[in-house]
């Protein structure tokens, strides 16, 4: 439907919703899902890219099974705040999507989600085969976590 700020896309979500993060990647859109409490992040399904029309069924076909009601999109900022092609990829891909869905979108800032994840992958201590199969998702959970925590920071009043 539109992009929003956090803020905005968090009040309104319809009852009984959750939120989605989404990590879009060159070759796979990592996903993961908040619970109903909009407090916890969990990782779910890596979706293979091929064709956007394609990529784009699926990935709406899952949002609707999961019952999302907006969507946290990953914005690849650099690390000196600039946006370049991939930043700029991302919101293509958004605009694209937008045209498909009522859904809301916000875009989150990031910068270190990969590395973030795969640190936290390694002190699982999961193998290097599983690491990548899974670090997109855990990368969207890692951008998902970030935006509840931040949703919750606001809602008790506390800076964040």
């Amino acid at each position: 439907m539109s992009v929003k700020s956090l803020e905005e896309l968090a009040a309104g979500l319809p009852e009984g919703s959750v939120l989605a993060g989404l990590d879009l990647g060159t070759k796979t859109i990592g996903i993961a899902i908040s619970d109903l409490g909009l407090s916890l992040a969990t990782p779910r399904d890596v979706l293979r890219r091929t064709r956007f029309t394609k990529d784009a069924e699926k990935l709406l076909e899952i949002l609707k099974a999961e019952r999302v009601g907006g969507c946290i999109i990953g914005l690849p900022v650099n690390m000196d705040g600039s946006q370049g092609p991939r930043a700029q990829a991302t919101r293509a891909f958004v605009r694209n999507l937008e045209t498909k869905t009522d859904l809301d979108f916000a875009f989150w800032d990031e910068r270190l989600s990969t590395v973030a994840a795969e640190r936290a992958l390694l002190e699982m201590d999961v193998s290097r085969k599983k690491r990548a199969q899974r670090i997109d998702a855990a990368a969207a959970a890692f951008i998902l976590q970030g935006a509840l925590d931040r949703l919750s920071s606001l809602s008790t009043g506390s800076s964040g």
